[in-house]
């Protein structure tokens, strides 16, 4: 059986010709007569990229597609978790935590989708419609103090049920959390008793586990307005404080300004914060913009056993980098790569990001992103624009270069290929994730 990862979380498995089913029912030009044996293999790079969304089982529906020369429609096989996992459509009760530690308990079913469980709490919430988008659920795990160590945003099609129960872990929980980074935002979300309560309640959270940075003065008057229960005079005096709206993540290492620096990052106000500790032990801060990242990419690496001979390969630690190529100044781009487990919710968080400000920048209301009711069904907005979680890859190459020269004021990415030491061929732009945000600097900026 071949183990099917959604963001680096177990999402099924599936037979060997359940796969070549599939690649055989698609075909693909690009596979060489013979290579049949080979199409599980093949199955990412050749025939997703060309079926797109076309083809897919999304909670456990199973789509048919019409194609050239099937007229009857291609039969796809099912690749859904709660089918593959053998997990019976029924009635469960599903925990998900607020940021105050408050456990809101629904009643879901198992093949519910990520945004039909995010409508039972809302609803149990009492949490206007209109506001629902504002807030997204996410994977945690709990660590020993009590805080939480954040894994991925949930992706609509998952099923979140399945996605957490499957960890067979109890430290892993669902949280409710704000899912925008512009505070501006903010205004909208308290302007209703629910999502002010919400919200209020993650600004403590955040400011408790250290993660927006308090002085004594301020955490007097935090105080004193906390105990007059003055929850949107705390939630100003909070916007102006460092790192507010900042999603902190675990200690990690990273190779800017050097290799093997230990970091803690914060992605925040359209920047990831770098807090560097120097091999000097010196501590430097540092901030690299959004719309600096030319682009960016997750890989993914398992390091060879030293065991004896057929040991568990699945024992051995899978290691997650984010490499982003910056613009450190005009006509200079360098890769800085951040080696952490939880490499996959950082290009979420830049993705988001990018996303945030493009529907800005075309002059879009932010409400526009998010779902609304019609007719008792939920729609999507045509205008949203859709969070692509990244592929994952082999290791990048350690000889990769930056880029000698670029263009002026780019409006738009072109992304270059990066050649790997074993092979003269590049890596092809969907290995990546092109910025539209990105801003080439001028001499006026420098």
């Amino acid at each position: 059986a071949y183990n099917i990862h959604v963001n680096g979380v177990l999402h099924c498995r599936v037979r060997y010709s359940q796969l070549l089913g599939l690649h055989e029912q698609v075909g693909t030009p690009s596979v060489p007569a013979g290579a049949a044996a080979d199409a599980p293999l093949l199955w990412g790079h050749a025939v997703v990229p060309r079926v797109g969304r076309e083809l897919c089982c999304v909670g456990g529906r199973q789509l048919c597609r019409e194609g050239p020369g099937s007229p009857g429609g291609l039969q796809v096989p099912c690749f859904c978790p709660q089918e593959t996992q053998q997990i019976p459509t029924e009635e469960v009760v599903l925990e998900v935590l607020l940021s105050n530690g408050q456990k809101v308990k629904v009643t879901i079913l198992t093949s519910d989708q990520t945004e039909d469980v995010l409508e039972a709490v809302a609803s149990k919430l009492d949490l206007p419609d209109d506001l629902v988008g504002y807030f997204s659920l996410f994977l945690v795990r709990e660590t020993k103090d009590g805080a939480f160590s954040f894994v991925r945003k949930l992706q609509e099609f998952e099923l979140p049920y399945v996605s957490v129960t499957s960890l067979h872990n109890p430290e892993f929980r669902i949280i409710l959390r704000k899912s925008y980074w512009d505070s501006s935002y903010d205004d909208d979300v308290m302007e209703h008793r629910v999502g002010l309560n919400l919200l209020y309640a993650q600004t403590v959270s955040d400011i408790e586990h250290g993660w927006i940075l308090v002085n004594k003065e301020q955490h007097r008057q935090l105080k004193s307005l906390q105990e007059k229960v003055s929850k949107k005079e705390f939630i100003r005096l909070a916007q102006t404080l460092k790192y507010y709206g900042y999603l902190k993540f675990d200690p990690c290492v990273t190779d800017f300004p050097e290799k093997g620096c230990h970091v803690v990052v914060s992605a925040g106000n359209n920047e990831l914060n770098f807090q560097v500790q120097l091999p000097n032990e010196q501590i430097k801060e540092g901030s690299f913009k959004v719309t600096r990242m030319r682009c960016w990419r997750v890989t993914s690496s398992v390091p060879m056993s030293n065991g004896p001979s057929g040991s568990s390969p699945g024992k051995s630690e899978v290691k997650l980098e984010l490499a982003f190529e910056y613009l450190m100044s005009k006509d200079r781009l360098q890769w800085v790569t951040i080696t952490s487990p939880q490499a996959i919710m950082l290009s979420i968080c830049l993705q988001s990001m990018v996303d945030e400000l493009m529907v800005k920048k075309s002059g879009g209301s932010i409400r526009k992103m998010f779902r609304r009711r019609l007719n008792g069904a939920l729609r999507r907005s045509d205008s949203q624009q859709a969070v692509k979680s990244p592929p994952l890859l082999d290791s990048p190459d350690a000889s990769r270069e930056p880029m000698a020269k670029l263009s002026s004021k780019l409006t738009s990415v072109s992304l270059r290929g990066i050649s790997h030491s074993s092979s003269t061929n590049d890596v092809g732009a969907n290995d990546f994730h092109g910025n539209y945000a990105f801003e080439g600097i001028g001499d006026e900026d420098l």
